[in-house]
């Protein structure tokens, strides 16, 4: 069964970080960030819809569903809109890389509001990804680092981590078919777009059959696929380990952005990205490392003190 979990959260992860290879192109043809996240949750909902009537499964929620399925889905509009907000400001690579500060902000919410143990591992997480930050800050390459980008991307990992952990803690979000959750989720989060554009922001069709065609891949692997695998990953190895798997989603758009995209990184993004994956790599190895720590303490007293 965990083997199991830990190839749906691997299979989410490089999904998900297929992001902004078809995200980018879409924007250098004039759209915005809002028009495609529209058009790709609108998309999603058929797909969702089919694999749901395949599945014999109904449309209906309970009634006391629905307010947290609302919240997961409100959730996970805000991720996808900071992400995407973020691309236009910075290196993609680096935005996503950023976005993966959100495995051990998951760690630090489960041992704080929910009593998990605090381990001197993400202590140790934390330390590495604040010197990862600050390589990151002091990049000057274009299209690198930037402030307004970092902030879109805090509120897109702060909010995937809320969405984490409320699937891994409701008991009422477990008992829901993954599909039918999902389905609920991209309806609800749609209402975020929805807003956006009725409050004035421009809709822009996809203009072409490339565009279409963009559109519908962010439709089908990073939204579909790489959500549903998401929500069946944390439901079988829960949402610490399931954001450590996240791992892959830098990787993955880092290479699609410099193969697909024409990015570059430079040395400070390189390093800097490096340290924030290996900060929240080190998780899925807490036991081990914990244990070495707790060995240097009795071996070195000082370190007590």
């Amino acid at each position: 069964m965990k083997l199991k979990g830990y190839l749906l959260a691997a299979v989410a992860a490089a999904s998900y970080g297929t992001n902004p290879a078809f995200a980018v192109p879409l924007y250098s043809e004039g759209m915005n960030p809002t028009s495609v996240l529209f058009f790709r949750y609108l998309l999603s909902l058929p797909i969702l819809l089919v694999m749901m009537i395949w599945r014999g499964q109904t449309l209906k929620l309970k009634r006391n569903e629905i307010f947290p399925v609302a919240v997961l889905g409100i959730l996970m509009g805000l991720s996808s809109l900071g992400l995407f907000e973020s691309y236009k400001y910075m290196n993609a690579g680096v935005a996503s890389t950023l976005l993966f500060m959100y495995p051990v902000m998951v760690a630090v919410m489960m041992s704080f509001f929910f009593h998990e143990r605090f381990r001197l591992t993400t202590g140790l997480c934390l330390i590495v990804m604040g010197a990862g930050l600050i390589m990151l800050m002091r990049t000057d390459s274009a299209g690198g680092f930037s402030t307004l980008g970092f902030l879109f991307v805090f509120l897109s990992s702060l909010t995937y981590a809320l969405y984490l952990v409320m699937t891994n803690v409701s008991a009422k979000i477990k008992k829901i078919p993954t599909i039918k959750l999902l389905f609920y989720q991209l309806l609800f989060g749609s209402t975020i777009f929805l807003a956006m554009l009725a409050g004035g922001e421009e809709l822009i069709v996809p203009g072409g059959i490339m565009s279409w065609t963009n559109v519908t891949a962010l439709a089908i692997l990073p939204t579909a696929l790489s959500l549903g695998c998401t929500t069946m990953a944390i439901q079988s190895i829960g949402s610490t380990s399931t954001a450590i798997f996240g791992a892959l989603e830098p990787v993955t758009a880092v290479i699609l952005s410099v193969v697909f995209l024409g990015q570059t990184l430079n040395m400070n993004e390189c390093i800097g990205g490096l340290l924030i994956v290996i900060a929240t790599t080190m998780v899925i190895a807490a036991d081990p490392i914990d244990h070495a720590l707790l060995r240097m303490r009795k071996m070195f007293p000082s370190l007590r003190k």
